[in-house]
């Protein structure tokens, strides 16, 4: 078994469904300007971080936040674990065949697993999603293919799926740009009159585009089913949080007009039972939302990058130790809800992923050179139908050994 069978990928769905001053560097004596404020409590008096889950694995409780995972089962949580893992394993194949050249570029979300997951079977299936490029864990809970998220970064497509079979919209490289599409999107499905909502997803590095504080005044001006999803990995490439926020990123969302929620984002728990608030509370009619999930990106930002140049390697050890996957892992243990043959068998199934991935890379056809020229307008245009000439003339010359 390497992949979910449409059956079980609706299945599971639907389980995840219920229930300062600028231009100044301040000295590390100015602990206000060096670090986001980290109040214990919100504006609303609810704690600042929402967690369900400790770094050691053990429950918490949340007066606010239980109701909406009353209703997990044992089944439910080795199938968040089984979602994190796979997501891993592809990821790790992604980069290995990228160093090994056989994609041009991967944007890694190693670290950032419960985040996606979490956020990921919170949607419904007529939910709309809009991601950004490093979405691999959420396209997972989309029933997106894993290997149709490789072809644009190997160059043979331009997304690899279609956004409409999963409501999951292509990935997108302009930063923060997805943002303005999803409250657009979100507009018309008020309009419309339906009860389903949108999902954007984007960086900590995205929140101090204009974009994004578009996205936040139109949604909030028009009251649209919309929810933002911050994954603050704290490093926007090599540029820290610090330097582009003085106070919480969720906490900028009261300035629009709306509600905004810090959660533990290594915790797959709290972060499936925010994101099902939200987006009750987008159907609901209540608006947007901004979901900060606050995570760490444990390697680097994309294979083109050297964290090390950067940011201190303790630094990443500590975040090490509050693992996702193993901060699950250690409470199904404690909670006799997966043994060791659900783990072994687990192992197996994502090398199989892994070998599978690898494979269907390697296989991937190249592009007909021609693709580029269709698509760019409706009903063609004169000026593409010259330049294509153009370049089958200059195609044909390689054949006529002119073009060496």
């Amino acid at each position: 078994m390497t992949v979910e069978s449409t059956a079980a990928r609706t299945t599971r769905r639907s389980a995840g469904t219920t229930g300062g001053t600028a231009g100044k560097r301040t000295t590390a004596k100015s602990t206000a300007a060096k670090k986001p404020a980290a109040a214990k409590k919100s504006p609303s008096g609810e704690p600042e971080l929402v967690q369900l889950l400790t770094p050691e694995g053990k429950r918490v409780k949340s007066a606010a936040y239980d109701k909406y995972v009353a209703g997990i089962t044992p089944e439910d949580l080795r199938g968040l674990y089984r979602d994190m893992v796979l997501t891993r394993r592809f990821d790790a194949e992604a980069t290995s065949l990228q160093r090994q050249g056989e994609l041009g570029l991967w944007a890694s979300l190693l670290g950032q697993e419960a985040a996606q997951i979490g956020s990921g079977r919170a949607t419904r299936e007529d939910d709309y999603v809009f991601p950004t490029y490093r979405e691999h864990g959420v396209a997972w809970c989309r029933g997106v293919d894993p290997t149709n998220l490789l072809g644009m970064f190997r160059g043979v497509n331009n997304g690899g799926w279609d956004p409409n079979s999963n409501n999951f919209h292509l990935y997108t490289i302009v930063i923060g740009s997805q943002t303005l599409h999803a409250t657009g999107y979100a507009m018309g499905v008020a309009k419309d009159g339906a009860d389903s909502a949108v999902i954007a997803y984007f960086g900590d590095g995205a929140s101090s585009q204009g974009d994004v504080a578009e996205s936040f005044t139109f949604s909030a001006v028009y009251n649209a089913p919309v929810v933002f999803f911050c994954q603050n990995n704290q490093w926007a490439i090599s540029e820290p949080t610090e330097r582009q926020t003085r106070v919480p990123l969720y906490q900028r969302a009261q300035g629009y007009g709306f509600p905004g929620v810090r959660v533990d984002g290594n915790d797959v728990l709290a972060c499936l039972a925010v994101t099902r608030w939200a987006l009750e509370r987008a159907r609901g009619g209540e608006g947007p939302t901004l979901v900060e999930a606050y995570t760490y990106r444990m390697g680097a930002h994309t294979t083109s990058d050297d964290p090390s140049k950067y940011r201190a390697d303790e630094e990443r050890e500590a975040w090490e130790a509050k693992d996702p996957i193993l901060r699950l892992r250690r409470y199904l243990e404690a909670s006799n809800h997966a043994d060791e043959g659900f783990f072994a068998e687990l192992e197996a199934e994502s090398e199989a992923l892994g070998k599978r991935v690898r494979e269907a890379v390697r296989a991937m056809p190249d592009p007909d050179h021609f693709a580029i020229f269709e698509n760019v307008y409706a009903d063609g245009h004169a000026l593409v139908d010259e330049e294509r000439a153009q370049f089958a003339a200059y195609q044909a010359s390689f054949a006529d050994g002119e073009g060496a």
